[in-house]
């Protein structure tokens, strides 16, 4: 094969992985997030979490458009993402927000699924689950609450988790004290389901995530996480049994919303390595947590 033959082949199956897949995959997320909240929840006022949620509480007291109110209140939080995930997030982000938008607009004029307010919990949960989980899974965000909750997150003792549910109990307190208890109970209820259908679609994304990293550029890695994430790593030192040479071992734990930008760091890194990422079921100390250190100084722990 010529080489242009293999570079436009190599640089084809880079822009579909990074870009032509997940935005796929974004737009169905979008599409099935936008119509479990239209043709479910909104007709019956039960409330997902959230800037969503305080999106669906103005437009259900001023009437405006609940597509429009979504992306002028995420605004501020995505690009306060950008600062740290970078131009591939702000873009999957505010893409993922305008299709939402625009769909929400399409189901507005349809006819609600059912009229039965369990159903509209159970299957409007799900299908809500089932559509941010794509979008979360492929890199994009349709609310700003965990963007701001992890920033929180590194200057207290709460994890992202714990700060994002203490958002929606007061959203949904709101939603109570407006619309009456009954709306909040079925929205809490409605945010449980739709929490444990994400972490279905996104393979445990709710927790930390921890990251083993074997390579031949243990350092630049190491150093690019640091920049980026705010991450340290834990270096050891291996062995190839084939090829009998020394590899460098990092390990690291990062949030959900960390895994496509440390996925890029290591493809611009190194493409030779190899990585492996992990559910983290508890967390004991603060290695999920930004530490303060001199900004050219990447903290490496040798083993």
């Amino acid at each position: 094969m010529r080489p242009g033959f293999l570079l436009y082949y190599w640089g084809m199956n880079k822009l579909f992985k990074q870009w032509i897949a997940p935005l796929f995959f974004i737009t169905v997320g979008a599409v099935i997030a936008a119509f479990a909240l239209e043709e479910f929840l909104v007709p019956f006022t039960v409330l997902d979490g959230g800037i969503v949620g305080v999106s669906m509480i103005i437009s259900q007291l001023s009437g405006l458009p609940l597509g429009i109110l979504t992306i002028v209140l995420n605004i501020p939080f995505v690009l306060l993402g950008f600062r740290r995930l970078g131009m591939r997030f702000l873009v999957k982000a505010i893409y993922a927000m305008v299709i939402f938008s625009v769909f929400l607009s399409v189901f507005k004029d349809m006819k609600a699924v059912t009229d039965k307010e369990i159903l509209v919990v159970a299957f409007g949960g799900v299908l809500l689950g089932i559509g941010v989980g794509l979008i979360l899974r492929y890199g994009g965000c349709l609310d700003g609450t965990e963007i701001v909750a992890m920033f929180l997150s590194k200057n207290t003792e709460f994890s992202v988790g714990q700060i994002v549910l203490f958002f929606n109990i007061i959203i949904y307190g709101v939603a109570g004290f407006l619309f009456g208890p009954d709306r909040a109970l079925y929205s809490l209820l409605t945010y449980f389901v739709t929490s444990k259908v994400i972490d279905i679609v996104e393979n445990g994304m709710e927790q930390g995530k921890s990251v083993m990293i074997i390579t031949d550029h243990g350092k630049d890695i190491a150093d690019a996480i640091y920049t980026q994430l705010g991450r340290t790593c834990t270096q050891m030192e291996g062995k190839g049994m084939v090829s009998n040479g020394k590899k460098t071992v990092l390990y690291c734990v990062i949030t959900r919303v960390e895994v496509p930008a440390i996925k890029k760091i290591i493809n611009d890194a190194d493409v030779s390595a190899f990585m492996t990422i992990s559910d983290v079921s508890e967390i004991v100390g603060n290695h999920i947590k930004r530490k303060k250190a001199p900004a050219k100084k990447v903290p490496v722990q040798k083993k």
